[in-house]
């Protein structure tokens, strides 16, 4: 991977269909619970492990053929977020490092992968821009069932939607990371993050 990649139709549509349903109705869906970069943004996370995958897949049963076939065999720790934007979101520049709250000596995943599962027709912004320190390596134009993934260690933001759009800018986000035997095992198998909550 040369900085990114970019994958589009990845998914049947009517399994996109199913993934916006299942985060759109979720218990846990409300204002991010996320750092102050992600401005108006909503969503909630999912820490898990690879024993955790099987769980991930009974409660969140449209994710499965997204974290079966795209977690990186070599990863052994994730955290997985439905990002939603709307008109006045915006991510400002940042690196990932979200399993820091459990472990202070994580470095940053190995990579991220993002899904865009709804993209409104009429966006202007949000797309995803990569840094490589001052250098910008990527600039990515939203579509939907378009897949991006990305060096884990490149800062990154999502431009500011317009006021103006009427659609959600809906994206699954996972961090993938290739931990050592000391750092995983302050990781949950399996947990659910909410706004100020975590949920086992």
């Amino acid at each position: 991977m040369a900085y990114f990649s970019e994958t589009r139709d990845c998914f049947d549509p009517q399994l996109l269909g199913k993934m916006q349903s299942q985060i759109l109705s979720s218990p846990y869906l409300a204002a991010n619970n996320l750092t102050g970069d992600f401005v108006g943004t909503r969503g909630f996370s999912i820490v898990f492990n690879r024993a955790g995958v099987v769980q991930v897949v009974k409660d969140f049963p449209a994710f499965g053929p997204y974290v079966e076939t795209l977690l990186d065999p070599s990863c052994n720790a994730f955290y997985l977020n439905p990002l939603i934007l709307s008109g006045g979101s915006r991510v400002d520049p940042h690196i990932d490092r979200s399993l820091r709250a459990y472990c202070k000596t994580v470095d940053t995943p190995l990579q991220v992968s993002v899904l865009y599962v709804e993209v409104p027709g009429d966006l202007k912004g949000g797309e995803l821009l990569l840094w490589q320190g001052k250098r910008q390596v990527g600039r990515v134009k939203p579509q939907t069932n378009k897949l991006v993934r990305f060096q884990g260690d490149l800062s990154h933001e999502v431009t500011g939607v317009a006021a103006t759009v009427t659609g959600r800018r809906l994206s699954l986000v996972c961090e993938q990371y290739d931990l050592e035997p000391d750092a995983l095992a302050q990781i949950p198998g399996y947990r659910i993050e909410g706004q100020r909550k975590r949920y086992v």
